[in-house]
């Protein structure tokens, strides 16, 4: 009777991808209104004024803004007039069904509107607290501890001793972020909240990228690329003015990027 050997099967061949969470910055491009001439001259204004910036750059279209019927807006033509000065449109913000559709039909996706709290929610919220039972002494107590926010609930702050080489991205989430080093050109510094760079800043800095509009940039030298407080941008045209290539901060001040001395 021959010998049956069991044959093993070979090792299964690796995963040929897999799906990862990233986290990567947009530019959001907000529309008030749109007339093809007067948007097209605009953009080819705007990009004259930084080469840079419009180079591959992606975008969000957003017309939540937008003062008419952002329905009639020719997405398509939109969409052709920002890729011939750089841009490249790559999602829609907005909810209006029919643009949603025309976004659709051109392979754009469809980023989540931002939340808006109404006036009747915060009334809502107000009536709720004053309505609350008193309560004694320890419940007090016991309810204070537990309701009130801890100052130290974020995160800690990253520290990273090592220079930020070109290509490299380092996030602090939840936190600040503090380079100890320089960032050098081409890679990118992102964080919740402040940012801290006690070196050259050659590189892109977004602090606040979940929204934070009271988050800071610090620095010992300006050299940036590009620096981002909650979304507001300068890129290095804006930049190369009186504070180039010294210790500055950078922080929002209603919705306009401000950049001072570091004093």
């Amino acid at each position: 009777m021959p010998i049956l050997k069991s044959v093993t099967s070979k090792a299964k061949a690796s995963a040929a991808f897999r799906l990862k969470g990233g986290l990567f910055p947009l530019t959001l491009l907000e529309i008030a209104h749109y007339d093809r001439t007067e948007f097209e001259l605009q953009l080819q204004q705007k990009s004259a004024e930084a080469p840079v910036f419009f180079n591959q750059t992606p975008v969000v279209l957003s017309f939540e803004a937008f003062d008419c019927d952002a329905a009639t807006v020719p997405l398509s033509e939109l969409v052709d007039i920002c890729k011939s000065q750089g841009l490249l449109p790559v999602a829609l913000r907005n909810s209006n069904a029919d643009l949603q559709a025309q976004a659709k039909h051109i392979n754009l996706a469809i980023m989540p509107v931002g939340r808006i709290k109404s006036a009747d929610n915060n009334a809502a919220a107000s009536d709720a607290s004053q309505n609350k039972p008193e309560l004694g002494s320890e419940e007090q107590s016991a309810s204070s501890s537990i309701d009130k926010p801890s100052e130290f609930s974020h995160s800690s702050s990253k520290i990273v001793t090592t220079p930020i080489r070109s290509g490299q991205q380092v996030y602090a989430p939840g936190g600040d972020l503090i380079i100890m080093a320089s960032v050098s050109a081409g890679a990118e510094v992102l964080a919740d909240g402040n940012i801290h760079i006690y070196g050259a800043l050659r590189g892109r800095a977004l602090a606040g990228v979940r929204g934070d509009t009271s988050a800071r940039i610090f620095c010992q030298s300006l050299e940036a690329e590009l620096v981002s407080i909650a979304g507001n941008f300068k890129v290095d045209e804006d930049l190369r003015t009186d504070h180039w290539k010294t210790a500055v901060q950078a922080r929002l001040d209603e919705q306009t990027l401000c950049i001072t001395p570091l004093v």
